[in-house]
Parts: C-alpha cells; sequence; structure tokens
C-alpha cells in the first residue's frame, strides 16, 4: 500500500511540473503587431511624410497556419503559433488590373476543401481569384481570371452546404451587398442584394467623427466579414471612419447566409477608443487550432496621412446567449495566447503594467519638436526624434523606483523616411541596458545582429529583471532618423495598487439619448482608469481606457437601451477591485 501511495503522489506530482511547465512556456503578444510592415505606395499619401501603412487585415487557419492578409503589402504573412510571422513577397495585381496604384486593397480569403482563395478590391468585372495549395511559398494561380462581382471590400463565405456568399460594400451612403456564387465557376448566381446599413440616428458609435460628434460627414460602412455559430449567421462591418478613435465593428445576426439580418443589440462587438493605440474597425473574426475565437482588426495613428495604420487582434467569442464579443480591456499590453480551448470571457491579461508612463527620460538629442517624453505618453501619434540615425543615439527612461521587468516593446515612428511601398531585406539593430541607480548598467536586451524588420518589437524577457532605469542605445535604422513613438516597459512596480474608485456619475443627455458624461473621484494613486459598459449588467463587453482624467465623454449608445457601467483604476503596481455597476436608463 505505501508503494501505491508513493507511486500516486509521484503522478501528482509530475502532472503537477508538466502543468507548470506548460504555463511557464505559454507565449505573450502585444499590439500592434510586430510585422514588417510595408510603407505606403502611393505618393499623394505620402506628401506629409513617407510612412508605414497598413490596414483592413483577413486571417485564416488554414492547414495548420495561420495566414495573415491585409492593404497593400505586396505580399502576405504566415505564422505556426500567431506570434513569429514569415512574409511571402507577392504580387497579385495583373497589368491589366486597374486599381490605381492598390495591391490588393482590403483582401478576402476563403478555404475550400485543401485551396486557400484570395482576392483583393475592385469595382471593375475583370479581377483575377487567386487559389493555392501551398500558400507557404509564393505558388499561387488563376481560380478565375475575371471574376465578375466586382467587390470592394470583399467578404467571402462557404456554408456548410457547400454553397458560397459574397459580402461587399464600401461607403457613406450605400448599404453593404451580398451575393451567392458559383463553388466551381465562381460566376455569380442572381443580382447582388442589399444586406445592411447604418442607422446613426439610433446608433451613437455609428455618427463620424473623433468622439462621435462630427455630424458634418455621414458614416462610412465597410469591411464585411461574415461567421457561422450554432446555425446563425453574423455579418460584421466597419463603421464609422478609419481615422476615428471609435473605429469599431458591428454585427448583424441571421438566419440565412442573404438576411434577412437583425442587428445585435450588443454593439459594437469591437471597440477600442482609448489606449496606446486606438480603433478596432475593419477586421475578421477566426477560431484558431483550439476552437478558440479571436477578432483581428485595425489601429489607427492617422498622423502622416488618414491611412497610417497598424493592426492589432483580440480574444473573442460567443456567449451563452449567442452575443458575439471582443475583449480589447487592456488591449494593447501583453496578453497571453492560447495554448489549448479558453473560455475568452476570461481576461488572459497578463497583469504586467506600463511602468515608465510619462516618467522622466534622458536623451542624446532632440529633433525639433519631437520632445523626448512623447515616448512615454502612451500615444502612437506623438513621438520623440534624435537628430540623427546615427550609431549610438540614445533614450533613457527612469521607472521611478526599482521594478519588476516582464517585458518591453518598441515602437519606431517614421520620422524621414525614404521608402515607398514594400521594402525587402531592412533591418532594425539596438541594445537596452538596464541598471538598478543609473550608473552601472547591464545588457538587457541585445539586437546588435538582428536583420528583421521589427518595427514594433515586443521582447518578453526570459528571466524578470530587477532595475530602475532603462536605456535604447540605436545602432541601426533602415531608414529615417531614430524616432520613437512608444518605449514601453512592462511588470510589476514595488507599491501598491489603487483603492476601488469613488462615486462614479454617469449623466446621460434628456435631449442627446446617444451621450453621456462619466465622472469619478480622482484616485491619487491611478495612473489611470478603464471604464465597462455594455446593456446588460453582466455583459460589459465593451471598455475604455482612459490616462491622468477623471472624465469621460462618451457619445457611443443605442438611443433607446438603458446602459450599464463599471470603472477600476490601475497603475503600474496593479488594478483596483471594479465599483458596483451604475445603470443608466
Amino acid at each position: 500500500m505505501k508503494m501505491i501511495a508513493r507511486y500516486l503522489l509521484m503522478l501528482v506530482f509530475c502532472y503537477a511540473s508538466l502543468n507548470v511547465t506548460a504555463q511557464q512556456k505559454r507565449l505573450t503578444y502585444c499590439n500592434p503587431l510586430n510585422l514588417d510592415y510595408g510603407y505606403t505606395p502611393f505618393e499623394t499619401f505620402a506628401s506629409w511624410g513617407k510612412h508605414r501603412a497598413t490596414a483592413d487585415p483577413t486571417m485564416t487557419l488554414f492547414k495548420g497556419k495561420y495566414y495573415l492578409f491585409s492593404t497593400n503589402q505586396f505580399g502576405y504573412w504566415w505564422s505556426d503559433d500567431m506570434l513569429n510571422w514569415n512574409f511571402v513577397y507577392r504580387k497579385f495585381v495583373r497589368p491589366y488590373n486597374e486599381v490605381k496604384g492598390d495591391e490588393l486593397c482590403a483582401p478576402a480569403t476563403l478555404v475550400l476543401g485543401d485551396t486557400l482563395l484570395v482576392i483583393g478590391s475592385t469595382y471593375n468585372k475583370d479581377f483575377t481569384l487567386w487559389m493555392s495549395t501551398n500558400p507557404t511559398h509564393d505558388d499561387w494561380k488563376a481560380a478565375k481570371d475575371y471574376f465578375k462581382v466586382g467587390a470592394w471590400d470583399p467578404g467571402m463565405f462557404a456554408d456548410d452546404d457547400g454553397r458560397v456568399y459574397i459580402y461587399h460594400g464600401s461607403s457613406n451612403t450605400l448599404p453593404l451587398y451580398g451575393q451567392e456564387i458559383d463553388r466551381h465557376t465562381f460566376e455569380p448566381i442572381g443580382p447582388k442584394k442589399e444586406m445592411v446599413k447604418l442607422n446613426p440616428e439610433e446608433h451613437g458609435w455609428e455618427r463620424f467623427g473623433e468622439h462621435n460628434d462630427n455630424v458634418f460627414l455621414l458614416p462610412f460602412i465597410e469591411g464585411s466579414w461574415m461567421n457561422k455559430y450554432k446555425g446563425k449567421y453574423y455579418l460584421q462591418f466597419g463603421a464609422p471612419g478609419t481615422e476615428q478613435s471609435g473605429y469599431g465593428d458591428g454585427v448583424f445576426v441571421g438566419d440565412h447566409p442573404l438576411g434577412p439580418f437583425t442587428y445585435q443589440k450588443h454593439n459594437p462587438f469591437s471597440y477600442k477608443p482609448g489606449g496606446f493605440a486606438k480603433g478596432a474597425g475593419h477586421g475578421a473574426t477566426w477560431a484558431d487550432k483550439y476552437g478558440n475565437y479571436w477578432h483581428i482588426s485595425t489601429m489607427g495613428i492617422s498622423v502622416k496621412n488618414n491611412f497610417e495604420r497598424r493592426i492589432g487582434f483580440w480574444p473573442a467569442g460567443f456567449d451563452q446567449d449567442g452575443v458575439l464579443y471582443s475583449n480589447t480591456s487592456y488591449g494593447d499590453y501583453p496578453h497571453y495566447l492560447s495554448n489549448g480551448p479558453e473560455d475568452h470571457l476570461k481576461s488572459d491579461f497578463t497583469g504586467w503594467m506600463i511602468l515608465n508612463y510619462n516618467k522622466p527620460v534622458e536623451v542624446s538629442s532632440t529633433l525639433g519638436a519631437y520632445a523626448a517624453n512623447n515616448a512615454v505618453d502612451e500615444d502612437i501619434k506623438t513621438y520623440w526624434s534624435a537628430k540623427t540615425a546615427n550609431k549610438g543615439e540614445w533614450l533613457k527612461t527612469d521607472l521611478g523606483e526599482i521594478s519588476t521587468i516582464n517585458a518591453i516593446q518598441i515602437n519606431y515612428a517614421d520620422q524621414d523616411a525614404e521608402f515607398l511601398g514594400k521594402s525587402l531585406g531592412v533591418y532594425h539593430q539596438y541594445i537596452i541596458y538596464s541598471s538598478l541607480n543609473g550608473k552601472t548598467w547591464q545588457p538587457l536586451i541585445d539586437k546588435s545582429k538582428n536583420r528583421k524588420d521589427v518595427p514594433h518589437d515586443y521582447i518578453e524577457l526570459k528571466t524578470p529583471a530587477k532595475a530602475r532605469y532603462i536605456k535604447m542605445v540605436n545602432l541601426h535604422m533602415p531608414t529615417g532618423k531614430f524616432a520613437l513613438s512608444g518605449l514601453r516597459v512592462f511588470g510589476k512596480g514595488a507599491g501598491a495598487k489603487p483603492d476601488t474608485v469613488q462615486n462614479l456619475i454617469v449623466l446621460r443627455g434628456d435631449s442627446e439619448r446617444r451621450n453621456a458624461w462619466l465622472k469619478w473621484k480622482p484616485n491619487d494613486n491611478a495612473t489611470g482608469y478603464t471604464v465597462y459598459f455594455g446593456i446588460a449588467p453582466d455583459k460589459l463587453y465593451n471598455s475604455m481606457m482612459v490616462y491622468g482624467k477623471n472624465e469621460y465623454y462618451f457619445n457611443g449608445m443605442d438611443k433607446s437601451l438603458p446602459y450599464y457601467f463599471q470603472i477600476e483604476a490601475f497603475n503600474e503596481n496593479g488594478i483596483s477591485a471594479r465599483t458596483k455597476v451604475v445603470k443608466v436608463e
């Protein structure tokens, strides 16, 4: 009996050890995604400065690998793990395709059996629909030389019965359309049908403007995507404009792939108006290898051009009532990737907080008004630039106290870049040092031999480090000057997390039911706040991140629905408990 007991104890110990090992090996990621983004191919879009740009992503799981296509990249990416991406250079547009410089703008993908299909946006009837059974390489052929649908911002969908559909549209006056296409000939079956349109008079988040308040321009509906879940069809769309912080994705639900569709009350389902990089619109929803849903979408910069953008993704899913949601809270802080089936209603946030928000910074030089603290203000729209790209230019950030560092994200800015379109063979090189006292320095991250293009380099340390000071020294820039929109240090400070927020007040307009003014008592120990909201007290799926203020103007409500709000405070040491839920009729 003693031997059996000892054997069982060993099994329990081994099982626990395996679980710990699995948890230790769980990968983390941080938005914006660290992809070797191409630069805008348009001279007219670069008149304020040449810059990286992409948007309108699709993500497709095909033969056990993930494929990411997005606007005007002269190729695409694939990955085994959603963290490490491989770029495949490929020009899809043929000489007779009139697209005015676009190379697969807002592409759509579709898996049919052992084949991956892809097509870009066009209003013409002569665009090529491409196919591949081996897309880890540039191994494509035409599935249809002249695809006759002529769809802008297309989304393709294959139903369980084998029938294939396409959805499309990008306009501030026209609706989204849907149409069946023949699975074998790819010819359209019947005329296109009107699917859905915006209703900004009812839905506050659909109004154009940075704060859904600039009604001089009608909102845009775009970016179709379709998922089927438990017999229901979820037709997704982007609105109201890619330049705005409130750029998000909404969804209609129906019983048939061509409708009719009903507006989901919980909308937008993908929404990120605050934080380092804002926006979560025009994207795609997909399931990973373990069956967990995710949503990938566009994040905005819109400084050098309205269409200066990046890509991020977030945990998503369908709740027990069939509500499609996406969890973007702390959405540009480090999160865990899935290593098995998960409940995405439970956060995968690592708990690693930003350690150097608005902390003291020293630099080697400063170009004009591109001030040093722009690199630590948690705003991708602002950046610090050195006067040169020379080896030895540096930036030093003071965390204020000795802290535990788990990860660092380096976000390069495009100052005086010289590239247009996709440039191959470019790379960044740097070294990051750490110090306890600002005098004695140790190498923390050595990228002196790096040969990859890493515009949003994210490094999780193999072993957490203790430091107060972090110093990044430039060795090589691919183009332009050494400039950073964010040197972001993540981990835990040595102090106390904030207390629970007091006196949350939500004042909803009487004459304007789509608007509300949120106020709360300032928390002296808080870096910022996260406000959660929804249309049911148990479905607070959306959130806004607020730095350095104790108020928020929220203009994204539906006119006829009650809303529920909750708030928590955070700092470099952690997150407070949430307040009680506040209801406004």
